[in-house]
């Protein structure tokens, strides 16, 4: 700021990150969890038209929460991202992992350097091939990357979801049944609400496709999932 209005630049970050965690407060959450099969992804949206959880290349998802046109920039230059790389080089030197320090470093850039920063968090995750582990990465709003095991959660009530799900996620491998079935009690418990069908979007990095690894679950499938 010009003077005479200086502030300083600790008191300047800190009222950027309250802005930040505010914003992303409002924001419904969102849960990705290993399974047998691959990575599932279920978020708090009850739009129909809206999504919240999307692929980004062949075995790479994105989901964003806090506010929507700022995380489908980010999404968008992702897809930009990941297809220029898999051109100029190769399809297998497009990952999860340097999708996610690019992330980290736009977001990081614009906390420190914008007056407003971007009132998101968003997840970036990745299947591995059969044999190989999986990649979760959860992205804050100044750019903090963190590398998840089993589970990630972000949005609004994402400390309350993982404390409910660090009690009860199993290492052992799940099946795409009890996976679902536990995001959404995970999903219930922070709201105390039972959430209908069409209001979960529910997606998955399924390891036995051939190709392009992402695929929609429709709210039919799910209820006989856990019918």
């Amino acid at each position: 700021m010009p003077l005479p209005y200086y502030v300083s630049p600790e008191q300047m970050m800190q009222d950027k990150a309250e802005y930040a965690k505010k914003g992303i407060a409002k924001g419904r959450s969102i849960i990705a969890m290993e399974y047998e099969g691959g990575v599932l992804l279920v978020a708090d949206n009850p739009s129909a038209s809206l999504y919240k959880i999307s692929e980004i290349y062949d075995s790479i998802a994105f989901s964003g929460a806090g506010k929507y046109s700022e995380f489908e920039n980010l999404r968008k230059a992702g897809i930009r991202h990941a297809d220029l790389k898999g051109y100029m080089y190769s399809r297998e030197d497009v990952t999860a992992r340097s999708l996610a320090n690019g992330y980290s470093q736009s977001l990081g850039t614009i906390f420190s350097q914008e007056l407003k920063p971007l009132e998101v968090e968003i997840l970036v995750a990745q299947v591995g091939e059969p044999g190989h582990p999986n990649e979760l990465y959860r992205i804050s709003f100044d750019g903090s990357i963190f590398d998840e095991r089993g589970f990630a959660a972000s949005g609004g009530r994402a400390e309350a979801l993982q404390v409910f799900l660090k009690e009860r996620y199993k290492t052992e491998p799940l099946t795409l049944k009890a996976a679902l079935s536990l995001c959404v009690a995970a999903l219930e418990s922070v709201t105390n609400q039972k959430f209908p069908f069409e209001g979960l979007e529910v997606a998955a990095l399924d390891r036995t496709r051939v190709g392009r690894k992402f695929r929609r679950i429709p709210p039919s499938e799910s209820r006989q999932l856990l019918a």
